[in-house]
Formats: structure tokens, sequence, C-alpha cells
């Protein structure tokens, strides 16, 4: 979503833009509610609503409207029924709304929502359907007539928060960001945390983990893996990051399970509660065999979708082969 908003506030500063929003689904579709793609003022998109025709009748409509500025809804018809010319196969229906946007004040509402999802903060765009009416924040409770708005509260994307900046850090703030995370990096060696080895990262934090994680106390959606050079490190972070009042959605900590039982039997001798220990990943990630710094940013990768995406962590096929070996 962060993605989205910058390639818009990019896209105004040539010219206006046009956003289009999927507003409406039915059936089987590419894109969920809320997905979106901007056409810039020489026509040219950013990201993707769900490729193939019906993406391709919207960027037609959007460069139409870039020259007239008449929003309005496309229907796109992904059905594949015979008697008509199709627009694709996926079997439903979505409906895209298409708008432009342009001038200082679009620039400055791009900014704000910008602005909050960047801090970890939730914004809700409302924007109405009317020729006359023009997006603008509203309050999370907001509620309107699906009919004459769209409504949506952006979700700031899932921050990790990597604690240890040695090798397996480095690889890991790699699959990270390609996996759809913003980095934030603590570790009190500037040596190691640099933008050198950490250009992923929005946040390098060259300061003691109590104050670093202290500095993201608002984020919403922080996810953190526990990656340094000695227990005391996962300890210490561990007692920051269970009295947080916003909830890690993810803990992970690195390390043998003697280490780990280490880590836990120091905690139980502290104010915090032993249930809270259940919610730490402990050894990191999933089992795949890992060995190497790369491999083991990929297991950890792994189970932060597994976890983001409420998965199973188990093989796709395993099903499958159990089947056929029943037969």
């Amino acid at each position: 979503m962060v993605t989205c908003f910058q390639q818009l506030a990019q896209a105004l500063d040539y010219g206006p833009a046009v956003l289009a929003t999927v507003v409406g689904v039915r059936g089987s579709v590419p894109r969920e509610v809320g997905a979106r793609l901007v056409v810039d003022v020489n026509g040219q998109a950013f990201n993707t609503i769900g490729g193939g025709a019906g993406e391709a009748k919207v960027l037609l409509q959007a460069r139409e409207i870039l020259k007239t500025g008449a929003k309005q809804f496309v229907e796109i018809d992904l059905s594949g029924a015979p008697q008509r010319q199709t627009q694709g196969i996926c079997g439903g229906h979505m409906r895209v709304w298409l708008e432009r946007w342009q001038g200082e004040a679009a620039k400055g509402l791009v900014q704000k929502i910008l602005q909050g999802l960047q801090a970890g903060q939730s914004v809700t765009l409302v924007t109405p359907f009317a020729q006359d009416e023009t997006p603008y924040l509203g309050e999370d409770a907001v509620q309107t007539d699906a009919a004459i708005a769209f409504v949506e509260t952006l979700q700031p994307p899932p921050t990790l928060l990597i604690v240890g900046a040695g090798h397996v850090g480095i690889q890991l703030a790699k699959v990270a960001h390609l996996i759809g995370f913003q980095i934030a990096v603590q570790d009190d060696r500037p040596e190691w945390a640099n933008a050198d080895y950490y250009p992923q990262a929005s946040q390098i934090l060259v300061e003691e983990i109590e104050a670093a994680i202290a500095s993201l106390t608002h984020h919403q959606n922080l996810y953190a893996a526990l990656v340094t050079r000695g227990y005391t490190y996962d300890l210490e972070a561990l007692q920051c990051l269970l009295k947080r009042s916003i909830p890690c959605r993810y803990i992970g900590m690195i390390g043998s399970e003697k280490r780990v039982r280490q880590v836990y039997s120091a905690i139980a001798q502290t104010v915090i509660p032993k249930e809270k220990l259940a919610a730490i990943y402990g050894p990191i990630g999933l089992d795949i065999g890992a060995l190497t710094p790369e491999e083991i940013a990929v297991s950890i990768g792994a189970e932060l979708i597994m976890v983001r995406r409420g998965g199973k962590g188990r093989s796709l096929s395993e099903r499958l082969r159990q089947s056929l070996l029943a037969d």
C-alpha cells in the first residue's frame, strides 16, 4: 500500500494521475477489494489490479480520464461467458473506480497518507463517487453508504525489527524487504548497523535496545527477529518487546534449543507472565535444514509469511502425495 501511494506521489510531481481502485468483487478474481494501480500523465501504469484484458480495459479508460477528468466505474467481467467477448476466465467480476488526482490538495493528501502509514499507523481514506467531491481522510469508525463512497482503512505495511546487525541480519533484511516488510535494524555497533550493509532499511537504530524499541512504540504491525550475538541481548530485547502496549505480531529468536531455554529461564525470574513465552518463535524459522546465513534468512522469511498470512508451514504437495500412496 505504501508503494502504491509513493508511486502516486511521484506521478503527481509531473502532472495529473489516475488512481484505479478495486471497490467491489464477486466470485473468483485475481485481486482483492482495495487493490490499486496508478496511471501517470504519460499513460504509464504502476502496480496492478490483476493484469490481462480486464486491466487493459482499465488502462484504456484511465488514459481518457487523464484528459477529461470525468471519474467513473469500470466493470470487468472475468466469467469467460461464451456469449460475450472474454475479458478473463477467473470466474468472477470486478468493479473498479477511476479518479483523476491533481494539484496541491491531492499532493498534500497523499503525503498525509504516507506519513501515517510509514509511522506504523492505520489511515482511513474516504473516496466519494460524486463528480464534485474529492477523497479525504476520515475517522477510523466513519460509516457511509457504500453506494455513495468507498471507505477503506489502509493498514500500515508490516515492519520487521531486526535486532542484531550481523551476517544473518544482513541476509534477512534482503528477504524480508522482498516479501513486503519495512525494515528497521537495531545494533549498537555502527560498523555493522549502517546503510552499506542495510540499504533496504527505513530505520537504522544505532542505540541501546530499550531506546530502539521505545522509538517504535506506536507501530501497530510490528514483527521482531532477534538475531543477536548473545543471549543477554535476546533477554534485554524480549523484556522490552513483551511489555509493549501494542503486542508484536511476531517475535522470533535465533539460537539452539539450549540458548532459547536459557533465555526462557531468565525471563521466568522477571515479572513478565510465563504465558507470554508461548508467543515467541524460538528457535526462529521453519525447519528446512538451513545452514548458511542466506538459507536461515529464507527459513525466517517463510515463517514470517506463515504468521502474516495464517499458513500451516507444511509442504503443499504433502496431502496429494499421501493420497497417491493410499490409492
